[in-house]
């Protein structure tokens, strides 16, 4: 099942060290299979407000996702970006091919309440 690691990152003035880790972060993740899906794109809001950037990497699993986040290689140049760029970053597993959302609304509706007669 893929896996993907989404950030949400905040505006930030530009900085060599960012610039650095831009392009250094394809040789850290490639290894592991990933490869940028989403990465410096504009975004369109339809609901809430989501300021900043998004950025989305795939993976062909979680486990590669973890190796390529806890990786030496990546470990040594997080900072380049965290220390100028706030922002949120999570890993994820996809659906499996195929899944049907249907299941997953029967399976919440077998756990509610029966209504009252």
């Amino acid at each position: 099942m893929p896996a993907y690691v989404i950030g949400h990152l905040q505006e930030a003035a530009p900085h060599p060290e960012i610039a650095e880790y831009i392009e250094r972060i394809s040789d850290t993740f490639e290894p592991y299979g990933g490869r940028f899906l989403v990465h410096a794109a504009q975004h369109e809001v339809k609901e809430g407000s989501w300021p900043g950037h998004v950025v989305v990497i795939s993976f062909p699993g979680i486990g590669e996702a973890r190796a390529w986040w806890d990786s030496p290689a990546y470990q040594e140049i997080a900072p380049l970006r965290s220390l100028h760029i706030d922002g949120d970053i999570i890993l994820v597993e996809g659906v499996p091919e195929g899944y049907d959302p249907a299941s997953t609304a029967r399976a919440m509706r077998e756990t509610l309440p029966l209504p009252a007669e």
